[in-house]
């Protein structure tokens, strides 16, 4: 194992929090981290235009987005892992039939569904959001989700769906077959009514393992950092994987050990253990 390590956070969960609040513990650890001549890494299952300039602005070493279907190195893109449009008309045509609206994940862009909008407007309502809000996170928000037309067939690298009902997760599993991977718990506010779907074999693992090559370390010297069913290979195949204290039973037990959560300082405290940085 060399002395220098690489460090790959998740987003949502981790970095921030649900209600998208960014702990000034967290950004401290980013930096203190590269300071010291480590590098760190977002892996995250959102699309490189849905991760906010908070975050981007906090400074990193590459972005792996979209659930691994991206791979970017000091603003240059190494690799796209992207679904032959055979397997985009399959699963436009398979929601169309199953009542379930999604967005699908470009490298530059999203590419909402035409109902997606309405489907998740209650939800929003639920958590007290108002998506006629004139605030940055409202508008973002709403221009996320607001239907744009046809959707491309090429480069698109993942799927996110979002249906009606706790069914949804498994009509959407069962539905596809093989050749697609589908997780859920990935939207905290929809549980079983949401989830992810990519090719089999593309996921945040994947994305680690030829990235650690490509800057001369290997997986063994990878500190791997996430709350949620899209991180488990991620976390498994990383020489320490370390779930969020927030993250639930099945993830912790996918992880070599688990730190505080993203609450109280989570990021921090693991890069503190681990001596990327050290503590005040």
């Amino acid at each position: 194992m060399s002395s220098r390590r690489i460090a790959f956070l998740d987003v949502d969960g981790t970095l921030i929090d649900h209600d998208q609040h960014l702990a000034p513990s967290a950004v401290a650890a980013v930096r203190g981290a590269r300071a010291a001549g480590h590098l760190v890494y977002i892996c995250t299952g959102r699309s490189r235009a849905e991760i906010s300039p908070e975050v981007l602005d906090i400074g990193f070493d590459g972005v792996i987005s979209a659930g691994g279907g991206f791979i970017e190195r000091d603003g240059e893109l190494l690799a796209a892992h992207t679904m032959p449009e055979d397997a985009v008309r399959e699963l436009i045509a398979f929601f169309a039939q199953n009542d379930v609206e999604y967005t699908l994940q470009g490298y530059e862009g999203v590419y909402p569904s035409e109902g997606v909008l309405s489907r998740l407007a209650p939800m929003f309502t639920a958590r007290g959001w108002d998506i006629a809000d004139a605030s940055s996170d409202m508008i973002r928000l709403a221009d996320k989700f607001a239907y744009r037309g046809a959707v491309p067939l090429e480069g698109i690298a993942k799927a996110t769906f979002f249906g009606d009902s706790d069914r949804t997760f498994a009509t959407v599993r069962d539905g596809l077959g093989d050749r697609f991977h589908v997780v859920t718990g990935t939207i905290p506010y929809l549980g079983h009514a949401g989830g992810e779907v990519s090719l089999r074999g593309m996921n945040k693992g994947a994305a680690l393992v030829e990235l650690v090559g490509v800057v001369g370390l290997t997986a063994a010297d990878a500190i791997a950092i996430g709350d949620g069913s899209n991180d488990l290979e991620m976390l498994q195949v990383a020489g320490v994987g370390i779930a969020m204290g927030n993250a639930d039973d099945v993830v912790k037990a996918h992880a070599d050990e688990t730190t505080t959560s993203v609450h109280d300082d989570g990021v921090w405290t693991a890069f503190v253990r681990h001596g990327l940085v050290q503590s005040a």
